[in-house]
Order: C-alpha cells, then sequence, then structure tokens
C-alpha cells in the first residue's frame, strides 16, 4: 500500500518499535479490538530476536519466581517490573508458543530455546498481528511526535512521517536501547522521552564483555578461545554480587556468561573477582599433592583447569615453575590464594556494539506499574528495553518485553471504546 507524505490516517494506538515487545502489544492490542499502526524505521522485523541464542532465540526463563520475579532484574525503581511479570509468566509465553505448533527445549539454568529457529518466533508474533488486524509500516521514519494541548481529545497525538500523518489518542513508544547499533539501534525512545519531560536514569551497556589494558592483559591473550566454569563476582558487603558461570578468554579481555552477567553489576574503576575452581579446595588439593606427586605445579593445576590456563598462570611467578613437591608452603599458599581470588579491574567494556542489553533508559517512576503509560503524559507508553529495567542473561530481558507489552496493550483499551470501523 502507498503512502503519501501528506495523507492523514488515523488509528487508535500507534506503535513505533517493531521489535519483541512492540510486536507483541500489537498483537495484544489488536485482538483486544483495537485498530493499530505499527511502524519501525528498518525494513526488517525483529532483529534481536533473530540473532539471540545463535539463531534460536533464548525467548524466556521458567526460573522466574511469580512472588519476586524483580529478583532477576536490575532498576533503580526494581518493585516496578513486578506486577506486569506476574500478570503474564514464561508459561503463558510458552503456552502460546504450543498454541502455534512451535517445539522449544530448556538448556541450561531454566532458559528456553526455540528447536528450530529464531525464525519461527517471528512468523508467530508476525501471525499475532494479522489475528489483530495490525496495519504495519516498514521501513517508515518518524519525524516528530506532537500531542495537542488536550490530552483526553480522540487524536491527542499526531506523529509526522514519510508515510503520511497519524493522528491516534495513544502512542507506545517501543524502540529498545541503544544496544547494537549495527542493527538499527537508536536513541530515539530517549528523545521522546525527554521531549516529554520524562527523567532518564544513566545508560550504559550490560551484558557486555569485558577489557583490560594490554600491559595487564599480556600475559592471558594467547588464551583467547579457551572457556571454564568460574565464580565470579564485583562489588563489596551488601553490594556484592556473584554468578556461576562459564568465563571465555578474548584477545582484549573476558567474555561468557559469567563475565555478561556480573558486567550489568560492574560499574566503572570497580574491580572484579574470579575463583577459577570453584568446586576445589585449592589450598588442600596442592598440600596434598606436595606429599604425593611428583608433577610440576601446572600439571597439577591442569588437573582443575585447562592445560593452557595453567602454565599461562605458573609462567608468572618463578616460585611457582617446578614440582610441587619441592615448592615451599608460602609459594603454594600464595598460587591457591590469587587462584581462588584473581582479582583484576577492567578498563572498560567492548560497548554497545557488543552489548545484548542497555542498562538505564526511562526512568519507570515516570509510569504506571500497571499499564506502563507516562502518569504525566497520558496517552504515551513505553515499554522493553527502552525502561531503566533489564534482566540477567537467560531469556528475562524477552520476558520483560512480553510482558510490559501485554500489560501495555491491556491498559490502552482502558482509554477508549475499542473501534474496528472509522477513518484510515
Amino acid at each position: 500500500m502507498a503512502h503519501t507524505s501528506n495523507e492523514q490516517h488515523h488509528y487508535d494506538v500507534t506503535i513505533i518499535g517493531a521489535g519483541a515487545a512492540g510486536l507483541f502489544c500489537a498483537g495484544v492490542a489488536g485482538q483486544l479490538g483495537l485498530r493499530v499502526l505499527l511502524i519501525d524505521h528498518s525494513t526488517k522485523v525483529a532483529e534481536k530476536i533473530r540473532i539471540s541464542g545463535g539463531g534460536r532465540c533464548n525467548f524466556t526463563n521458567r526460573d522466574i519466581d511469580p512472588k519476586a520475579p524483580h529478583k532477576h532484574f536490575i532498576s533503580e525503581n526494581p518493585n516496578f517490573c513486578r506486577s506486569a511479570l506476574a500478570r503474564y509468566t514464561p508459561l503463558d509465553f510458552m503456552a502460546l508458543m504450543q498454541k502455534h505448533g512451535i517445539g522449544f527445549h530448556e538448556k541450561h539454568k531454566g532458559q528456553l530455546f526455540c528447536d528450530r529457529s529464531a525464525e519461527d518466533l517471528i512468523t508467530m508474533l508476525l501471525a499475532e498481528c494479522d489475528a489483530g488486524s495490525v496495519t504495519r509500516w516498514q521501513p517508515c521514519l518518524v519525524k516528530n511526535i506532537a500531542s495537542s494541548a488536550i490530552p483526553e481529545t480522540i487524536d491527542s497525538y499526531q506523529i509526522n512521517t514519510n508515510k503520511g500523518v497519524i493522528h491516534s489518542p495513544s502512542v507506545v513508544i517501543a524502540t529498545g536501547g541503544l544496544s547494537i547499533p549495527q542493527i538499527g539501534a537508536t536513541d530515539f525512545g530517549y528523545s521522546i522521552a525527554q521531549q516529554f519531560g520524562l527523567k532518564l536514569v544513566e545508560r550504559r551497556p550490560g551484558l557486555v564483555p569485558l577489557t583490560f589494558d594490554g600491559t595487564q592483559w599480556q600475559p592471558y591473550a594467547a588464551l583467547a578461545g579457551l572457556s571454564l566454569p568460574v565464580q565470579i563476582e564485583t562489588g563489596a558487603k551488601k553490594a556484592r554480587t556473584a554468578f556461576t558461570e562459564d568465563l571465555l578468554f578474548t584477545h582484549r579481555g573476558l567474555s561468557g556468561p559469567g563475565v555478561l552477567q556480573i558486567s550489568s553489576y560492574w560499574r566503572d574503576g570497580q574491580a572484579i573477582r574470579i575463583d577459577l575452581a570453584p568446586q576445589t579446595d585449592m589450598a588442600a588439593a596442592l598440600a596434598e599433592a606436595k606429599t604425593s606427586s611428583r608433577k610440576l605445579i601446572c600439571n597439577e593445576l591442569g588437573a582443575y583447569v585447562p592445560n593452557r590456563l595453567a602454565e599461562a598462570w605458573c609462567s608468572q611467578n618463578e616460585a611457582w615453575q617446578r614440582p610441587v613437591a619441592q615448592a615451599s608452603d608460602k609459594a603454594l599458599n600464595q598460587l591457591a590464594e590469587r587462584f581462588k581470588a584473581w582479582e583484576l579491574t577492567p578498563t572498560g567494556s567492548e560497548g554497545y556494539k557488543k552489548a545484548e542489553v542497555t542498562l538505564g533508559g526511562v526512568d519507570t517512576r515516570e509510569l504506571s506499574s500497571q499499564t506502563m503509560e507516562c502518569t504525566r503524559q497520558p496517552g504515551l507508553f513505553f515499554i522493553g528495553e527502552v525502561l531503566d529495567v533489564t534482566g540477567w542473561l537467560g531469556g528475562y530481558n524477552f520476558q520483560w518485553a512480553w510482558a510490559s507489552a501485554f500489560a501495555c496493550a491491556h491498559g490502552l483499551t482502558q482509554r477508549q471504546v475499542p473501534r474496528k470501523s472509522g477513518r484510515n
């Protein structure tokens, strides 16, 4: 369908952003009886879904606790997400997948993936939009959004696009964060929030690999590609956060699930601490080996971690480059202590180009937790990653997309009488 720049279009709701949250919200709202327009500046929908989980999309996590769903999420207003996450749960989304005949499986720690391809999930969301008679414009560039002086009027928002002028009583911003700009991420949602006077929480990359300077990292750069299970932590006392997950060495620093998880809690200048053998009492193991083994210390370490790591570790101290039986107790204790609490300070991260999510965003204290509507700007809604709600690695962020979209779709119906006929 062709659109010219001077055409006028009227919809109950205009949703900007055809990612996970925008697509799901559009489908639910349409099926609730609203006339929905979904627009996106990209040619393809849902690129984050498409590339997630190695192409199979880790679409939710069955371990979310309905009584305390917020414990897997980071926000300056941590209780905000409870309502939406409790009202639309992983079981609800799993039921939708089953309704569409999409197979899925649990891979690790409650993480659910599509059996075949993330494309199946995208096809499902588009089918849900079709079931709600959702109109989609792509690619469509939004030039600006203006509100009328009387927010309660039927056409209280005017959206100027390169395909015409849209009038809607409600606008939903589902444009995501700054993560992965190469697939179309922009700061559009934050700009709209600022335009309407909403507060923003500082944005920074989350679920992102950490980097180290060349001198600090030189002994470990050759280990790129090596992976092992560790316990990794940052912060102290009540602010201490720890994860037991795999770590991956890279040419520039550390990645892998454990590092991605801790990166969301790490702040610039802070140290991280890593237990490279979390299941082992290393001091006791080395003390025992000293009485019964003729092996080199690095060979003893190789029983607990990959040999390449053991060799790199022992090469840093001459006292560790000898048979374990000939090592001093002091040298072995120092080795065990450092191995169990390797402390290092990242110089930064790989940034938004490698970050899976954006921490911070629109301050949720500006919104209703029941509907996602701005309390001081009626008819304006924000959902998904653009908000200051960030989940752990493992499907939590997609569940927030589904839950916030569902809450928003039902909130939209409270603003007007649904209508399927009328102006277009």
